[in-house]
């Protein structure tokens, strides 16, 4: 799981390489590296750790070659260091690669290999695909133009998993193959050349226009042309794609990492998402997936999949379309998901969560849904990403690039986008009396000026940060819709500041976990649901009792002053509070990242998109 970039076309290669690979190295740090083509040699600069140890290698500033693949790694297969780092090339030295995937049948294919008289310098399992292409080029015996794009086709043959590839030849230095299945891979066209990455933030300062390629599709470039060919090696034409994201978007615009930005830009994203979709007196536009009452009648239970903070989303994602759809909703985990057999047939509705449109686990999952007769439903972040190509429906939030690696944006936009979707079906069913989902409606498009309210609670959440940073343990409560928050909650603040926590739902406290409860522990509690306030404070009361310090977001007005840090946030309608709660919780795991000096936007051990299963 990595990032990649290449560049083919009329300027330097070395400096747009490396640029691209610092817009991605949310995507993994543990080792990064170049190939370039250099007066018909490759010449190949890597180290361990960030991209930024790359201008520190002897003569990198001298390449000038305009050819070039590069990658940043984050570890699957063998330690981070120099010897595993991409790019990894053939023992004849002819061939070179950068990949993003795992391939599963990695030490069979070494062991062929091995027989065959191949040496390998590496423990990774990226090394078998050069080698597998040098072996299929050598024995082919046809000296045709097509040669060097038969043997990488018939190296991908032999794999099994998944990979998103560039492969550069010093017997072809003009030209550079790129091919994908399961992991993402797009090509933009730029004015001086072909520009290829594993995600699009990083091309958007040279283009807008991108090729997004299916699985086992091949491109071949040179620096004035590209031509795309099917896994048989037959060439077609391939539309172009004009994506309309902000460079700057990309960018920090002034704040000190992504991840605040990207809790700033909540309001934005929530307005931007909402869009033409949903206005007051008419009906929920979702005419792109074009649903009709016959199929939705016949539904007779949806499965809502995802992983992380997408899983999260979900939770309140059931809660909407239980109530106003009157559906029965399971939520999975992805990683789970496929190995319980899960009862799916033709009256299944499966909806899949992905921000990147790429998580591994969740993809696997849609094709298992798909191979029983379900239809699928894809929310994504990202135009043309794999999810969204195997789904029979996409809906996209419209979050813009999210960079850092702990999700916020994407998030709240994954519950607002969610929640218009349940009205639609509401419309269409007739099942929830109008004026409720004209009162709901209303409410959703006030949550961008509300959630100015959560985050003018800044200067309180940084207050408490400061007290608590040093903490080891840290527990999350909540009831209801509160209790998916406490989940998020806790994963945020695991995420970014390395600090242990759990969320419980408040009334199973009293069933194990508050033997855990001691002097000095943090509570943090959301409360929303005014119908389970009482219950609610009860607990909290119970946890103050044991000397522990509380930390309470709500949208009530509360008396007691028992309470260490209250948080007011704006009152919306229950099924809603998700998104304003959230807020303050995920700034409270920020302010602690920063105060135990950490890299908010990098934590360690995570990537981005998790592109591997």
């Amino acid at each position: 799981m990595c990032g990649i970039v290449g560049y083919i076309g009329k300027q330097t290669a070395c400096p747009i390489l490396i640029n691209g690979l610092t817009a991605l190295e949310y995507r993994g740090y543990d080792s990064a590296g170049i190939a370039s083509i250099e007066n018909n040699k490759i010449c190949v600069m890597k180290d361990k750790g960030r991209v930024s140890n790359l201008n520190n290698i002897k003569g990198i500033n001298k390449l000038d070659g305009t050819v070039g693949i590069a990658h940043t790694r984050w570890a699957t297969h063998g330690k981070p260091s120099k010897e595993n780092a991409h790019p990894h090339m053939d023992n004849s030295e002819t061939f070179a690669v950068v990949h993003n995937g795992i391939i599963e049948n990695y030490n069979e294919l070494r062991n062929f290999l091995t027989d065959n008289g191949y040496k390998f310098l590496s423990q990774t399992d990226t090394e078998v695909i050069p080698n597998l292409i040098h072996y299929h080029f050598s024995k082919d015996s046809y000296a045709d133009d097509n040669k060097f794009l038969r043997a990488v086709n018939q190296a991908t043959k032999d794999l099994k998993g998944s990979f998103a590839i560039e492969v550069l030849s010093n017997l072809y230095p003009d030209k550079m193959i790129v091919v994908r299945k399961d992991s993402p891979l797009v090509i933009g066209k730029g004015t001086t050349g072909y520009h290829i990455a594993s995600d699009i933030p990083a091309l958007l300062e040279y283009t807008r226009d991108f090729y997004l390629l299916n699985d086992y599709e091949f491109a071949v470039m040179d620096k004035d042309s590209i031509k795309f060919y099917n896994e048989n090696l037959v060439e077609h034409e391939k539309e172009i794609k004009n994506i309309e994201w902000d460079a700057s978007a990309a960018e920090k615009n002034g704040y000190e990492d992504y991840m605040l930005k990207e809790i700033f830009e909540q309001p934005i994203a929530i307005r931007e998402t909402i869009g033409s979709r949903l206005k007051l007196g008419e009906h929920c536009d979702f005419s792109d997936i074009e649903i009709s009452k016959e199929y939705l009648s016949t539904i007779n239970k949806i499965f809502i999949v995802a992983c992380g903070t997408a899983m999260h989303a979900g939770l309140t994602g059931k809660k909407f379309l239980e109530n106003l759809c009157k559906i029965p909703v399971e939520v999975d985990i992805a990683s789970e998901f496929r190995y319980r057999n899960p009862i799916i047939n033709e009256k299944t509705l499966c909806i899949f969560i992905s921000q990147s449109g790429e998580t591994a686990d969740t993809i696997a999952a849609l094709k298992l849904c798909k191979s029983k007769g379900a239809k699928t439903l894809a929310v994504s972040n990202v135009i043309g990403s794999s999810i969204t190509r195997e789904s029979d429906y996409t809906i996209y939030t419209h979050a813009g690039p999210e960079i850092a690696v702990a999700s916020t944006k994407a998030y709240t936009s994954q519950v607002v986008l969610l929640g218009i979707l349940a009205i639609y079906f509401a419309e269409i069913l007739e099942s929830t009396d109008s004026k409720v989902l004209e009162d709901l409606k209303k409410d959703i498009l006030d949550l961008p000026k509300k959630i100015e309210t959560s985050l003018a609670t800044t200067d309180e959440v940084k207050k408490f940060a400061k007290k608590i940073h040093k903490e080891k343990d840290v527990f999350f409560i909540g009831r209801g819709s509160d209790y998916n928050v406490a989940l998020e909650g806790s994963l945020k603040l695991k995420e970014i500041s390395y600090i242990h926590s759990e969320a419980y739902a408040s009334g199973e406290l009293k069933h194990g976990p508050i033997a855990l409860i001691e002097k000095g522990i943090t509570v943090i509690s959301i409360l929303t649901d005014e119908n389970l306030i009482e219950k609610s404070i009860s607990n909290i009361v119970e946890v103050i009792s044991r000397g522990a310090k509380t930390f309470i977001v709500t949208n009530q007005n509360l008396s007691n002053s028992d309470f260490d840090t209250v948080i007011k946030i704006e009152k919306t309608n229950p099924l809603l509070s998700p998104i304003l709660s959230v807020v303050p919780l995920q700034l409270l795991a920020y302010f602690i990242s920063k105060e135990k000096g950490l890299d908010v936007d990098k934590p360690r051990n995570l990537a981005k998109s998790v592109t591997v299963e």
